[in-house]
């Protein structure tokens, strides 16, 4: 019975591996509907936070005149759209439309008594036609939140009295500054208005509001603060979905800012409600703005290209210039990096974009899609099913059949949870398998390698390392096929595992090396067991973990860089025009070649490709990143394997340098 049961695995396999193939071939079109929706979206916006330019106005002699100046040249630059927020007293009185008291400054102005019962907060008009238009959106914010607004006037001029202290009434915000959008709006910029989710939710007073900004072309909203509007603690005061019917109804969509510390509560919900008409936005700090403009320019242009980014926000800042002695802003340094032949809006127009103002992706769906996305899925399990066979062989058709039955019941239960495990289960079978055949063919060839010549040994080294590669690959369609899905290109959700995914393929292929290259695989571990314990050993197993640890600290999106390794990086990306990965080409792929060149004369450099299985992994890895375009991804792997090549080359001439030194000269120190 035993015997027909490894039969039937034996069997088995050769199924599975069809199985791999044809979950391949029906992946190849949900890819190409992910390419198709990736160039949907072909217009990048610069943004300007209209804000901070009238922060840095209130340093300026003639604050209006040095505004209009400034938006005359940020608008040549190539900026034409200016972010505007729901304002507040300070800013109201920053921009000159009023002037703001306290009680203590009344009581100076009037020449009355401060009392104990009175605690308010006045306000002048710096003109009739600012009255006008700010008077109505001041008593509406405040009349909101029950607090009284009532006339007041001192020496002829008009103003008001709300009934709350100061400093509560310059934290209360209304509707953006109506007199700042006319005039932006006269002067050509398109508008990007930033809310902020407000106490109480006002589906009319939301709705005037949307009405007045779709009347000034606006057609996409940022959000201002950790939620958005309609968000509420409690599930039953939430009314995200009045909200986005009020989107929706006025064709207006949302922005998603990168990279914030947490995601804006109630986004993923609005974004779905609003059929994920979302812009995902790159943030220029103020403090980053007085980067060197090169620097700026290429943030901006690989947020573009690399990272499916088509809203660029850009702050300024205020400097104190103490050796000139004057306060400076960062506007003519964002200027040098937008403007000229290697400025971020030449660059990104190189790259096939336009300037204008950004959509959202138009999702392309061709018919049969879900039956080609089950092929694969059916492919990803078969996938799973052989890195099974590979270490326990008599399990395979029980991995499979298993792997079916609880995807089935995931896809019920959890769907979402089950394309997440069967993307990474397969982004670590494919790796793990091919590093596992290749060490197989380098044990094989090991007998008769002590006899090649250093040219054969050298092209085993490559070609197997280009098989290896593509036997990796393979993980790519299944991941590409089981997560595509908008949401994914938009980073609203994001591929789970990474660390897993950056460990299990050089565990699983230390794994295999030191057990399952003997005849008896619990001999080897018995061996290992019985081993006594050195502090050489101790020593390795310190730097390999304190290694491991670094490893894990540059994978995911948190990973961090050196300035070193950033100006190597920009250099690729200027002459090579796509980056590969550092990890793949000056290490994983190099002692790849290296490692198997020296393993087929001497056996134990095999433990060599426990390392280089880093690069085979990262490949894959770079396909994990959904919202990086496949091209990008494809082409970044490709140049990788190139540039491995290449260095791989240096490593075994290096290899024969020290082989021959030490032929030469070990004998001359043995007599010493």
């Amino acid at each position: 019975m035993s015997q027909k049961w490894r039969q039937w695995n034996k069997a088995a396999t050769k199924l599975l591996w069809i199985l791999v193939i044809l979950g391949i071939v029906a992946a190849l079109p949900v890819a190409y509907d992910r390419i198709r929706t990736e160039g949907t979206s072909k217009n990048v916006e610069m943004i300007f936070d209209y804000r901070d330019l009238v922060q840095v106005s209130a340093y300026q002699g003639n604050p209006q005149a040095w505004i209009n100046e400034q938006l005359d040249v940020l608008q040549e630059a190539g900026i034409h759209t200016m972010a505007v927020y729901q304002t507040t007293l300070t800013e109201l009185a920053n921009a000159r439309r009023i002037t703001v008291y306290s009680e203590q400054d009344s009581a100076r102005l009037t020449g009355k008594i401060l009392t104990e019962n009175e605690n308010a907060t006045y306000l002048l008009f710096t003109d009739a036609d600012n009255q006008a238009q700010i008077e109505p959106i001041i008593r509406k914010a405040f009349a909101s939140q029950d607090i009284a607004v009532e006339d007041w006037s001192l020496n002829g001029r008009s103003g008001l009295k709300i009934a709350t202290p100061v400093q509560n009434a310059v934290l209360k915000t209304m509707d953006p500054d109506p007199v700042a959008m006319k005039m932006l709006e006269q002067k050509g910029f398109h508008l990007l208005p930033r809310l902020s989710n407000s106490a109480v939710y006002d589906q009319e007073a939301l709705a005037s509001l949307l009405d007045r900004f779709k009347s000034m072309g606006v057609d996409r909203i940022l959000f201002d603060g950790e939620e958005v509007p309609g968000y509420a603690e409690e599930v039953d005061d939430r009314h995200l979905e009045d909200f986005a019917q009020l989107l929706n109804e006025r064709g207006i969509g949302i922005a998603a800012i990168e990279n914030l510390r947490g995601p804006q509560r109630g986004f993923d919900t609005l974004a779905k409600d609003t059929n994920f008409n979302v812009a995902r936005l790159y943030s220029l700090s103020g403090r980053d703005s007085s980067l060197d403009p090169d620097v700026i320019a290429d943030r901006f242009a690989l947020a573009a290209k690399d990272r499916n980014i088509r809203m660029m926000f850009i702050h300024t800042a205020v400097q104190t210039n103490t050796v000139e002695g004057r306060i400076t802003d960062t506007i003519e340094n964002l200027v040098e990096s937008l403007e000229g032949p290697k400025g971020a809006i030449q660059r990104i127009e190189n790259y096939g974009f336009e300037m204008g103002p950004a959509s959202s992706f138009d999702v392309a769906e061709m018919a049969g899609q879900n039956y080609f996305r089950w092929v694969a899925i059916l492919g990803a399990v078969a996938l799973i099913a052989l890195l099974v066979s590979v270490f326990i062989p008599p399990l395979t058709l029980i991995a499979f059949v298993l792997g079916v039955i609880g995807t089935a019941g995931l896809y019920v239960l959890r769907p979402h949870l089950m394309e997440q495990a069967l993307a990474l289960l397969a982004g670590i079978s494919a790796p793990t398998i091919a590093m596992v055949f290749a060490i197989r063919k380098v044990d094989r060839l090991y007998e008769t390698g002590q006899s090649m010549k250093v040219g054969r040994r050298l092209t085993h080294g490559i070609l197997l390392f280009l098989r290896t590669s593509a036997m990796s690959l393979m993980a790519v369609p299944f991941i590409v096929a089981l997560l595509n899905h908008v949401t994914y290109q938009l980073v609203l959700d994001q591929f789970r595992g990474v660390s897993l995914l950056h460990l299990a393929p050089i565990a699983l292929t230390a794994f295999y090396v030191l057990f399952y290259r003997k005849n008896s695989a619990f001999g080897s571990v018995g061996k290992i067991l019985r081993m006594p314990v050195t502090i050489a050993m101790v020593l390795i197993v310190a730097v390999a973990g304190v290694a491991g640890l670094y490893y894990l600290s540059r994978t995911g999106n948190s990973g961090s860089v050196s300035s070193l390794e950033m100006t190597f990086r920009n250099l690729l990306e200027t002459t090579v025009g796509v980056r590969p990965r550092t990890k793949e080409f000056l290490m994983g792929h190099p002692l790849f070649i290296v490692g198997v060149f020296v393993a087929l004369k001497y056996r134990h450099a095999i433990y060599v490709l426990i390392i280089a299985s880093i690069g085979q992994l990262s490949m894959v890895d770079t396909f994990a990143h959904i919202h990086t375009p496949i091209w990008i991804s494809l082409l970044r792997d490709l140049i990788g394997i190139g540039f491995g090549i290449i260095v791989g080359l240096v490593f075994v001439l290096i290899w024969q340098i020290i082989e021959r030194c030490w032929k030469k000269w070990s004998p001359l120190l043995a007599r010493l």
